[in-house]
């Protein structure tokens, strides 16, 4: 049966991977008074736990492809349950194409959630400009955007930003505004967790992604890791503040970076799978990003082998 109480915020931040305390782990050296309140700690691997609402563990991106994970494959991995890599024999970064494509629209966290009967939702704004470069063949399309495409999702859109009832990739508005060239009032990341955390009371999911972390260990974007980790800690202590009781959240990402500042490479490390709230226990055994859209769909009631 599908639980009218439970409701499940998935957070998808780009670029993170988890590895041991270390000088040039900057997710040790930086601080991240937000995850500290939660782990008690920085997010490395001495923090991995499991307690009855919290679990941080280890899992797999390279899922046994030989090379660097990427991000196309790898989102496409996490959000589908399909090994895409394998599929196609290799890492593929960026943008996924025509291929990839294919497998993200025939089945993903979205479709599966509306099969189910659920109310879901992607927390991310669109604007006008962006769908028609994706219309017009200008622009490639993410992963999620196939998704939501694909399930027939309702966008949100700048309105809906300015209402408080979206969240931007940046979380602050700040870049997002600059993109644009349009006026936004700046928020905090806390205050984007808050706004974040309300909007997932109104949905059984909630789906919110961000890349600045990916584009920092890149040195991309102007972005320092430094500003990177603050603005993510503060969307988490928001989230944090704001989450209903009935809301387990669950954090993670598609393939390591950031962790490793000796470089500006991606990495072969496990990511993280930060999970809290009343389904956490729920997660044990997760071993790897393939894994973490049949959990969700299983908290809900669907056990689909074929999204395994």
């Amino acid at each position: 049966m599908v639980s009218d109480y439970h409701r499940v915020l998935l957070i998808f931040v780009d670029g993170v991977g988890l590895a041991p305390a270390a000088e040039h782990n900057p997710l040790a050296q930086l601080p991240t008074p937000g995850i500290h309140g939660l782990l008690g700690g920085p997010l490395t691997l001495e923090q991995c736990r499991q307690t009855e609402d919290l679990l941080l563990a280890p899992i797999d991106a390279n899922l046994s492809v030989d090379g660097l994970p990427q991000s196309a494959t790898g989102q496409a991995a996490l959000f589908t349950g399909v090994n895409v890599a394998k599929t196609l024999g290799r890492h593929i970064t960026g943008l996924p194409g025509p291929q990839i494509r294919r497998i993200v629209e025939s089945t993903n966290l979205f479709l599966a959630a509306s099969q189910l009967g659920l109310t879901s939702t992607f927390a991310n704004p669109y604007t006008q400009t962006y769908l028609d470069s994706l219309a017009t063949g200008k622009r490639r399309p993410s992963v999620t955007t196939c998704a939501v495409s694909a399930a027939e999702i309702p966008l949100r859109y700048l309105a809906d930003l300015r209402r408080d009832r979206a969240v931007s990739w940046d979380i602050l508005r700040d870049r997002f505004a600059e993109q644009l060239g349009a006026d936004l009032p700046v928020v905090t990341g806390v205050e984007a967790g808050n706004h974040l955390a309300e909007l997932s009371t109104d949905h059984r999911l909630t789906v919110y992604e961000t890349f600045i972390t990916d584009m920092a260990g890149h040195d991309r974007l102007g972005f320092t890791v430094a500003d990177a980790l603050a603005r993510v800690d503060g969307l988490i202590e928001g989230v944090m503040q704001g989450r209903d009781r009935s809301t387990t959240v669950v954090l993670t990402s598609d393939h390591g970076n950031l962790e490793d500042a000796s470089h500006r490479r991606h990495t072969r490390n496990p990511v993280p799978l930060l999970v809290w709230g009343p389904l956490a226990r729920r997660f044990e055994g997760v071993e790897s990003i393939l894994g973490v859209t049949p959990k969700i769909l299983e908290c809900f009631g669907r056990q689909d082998e074929s999204l395994h």
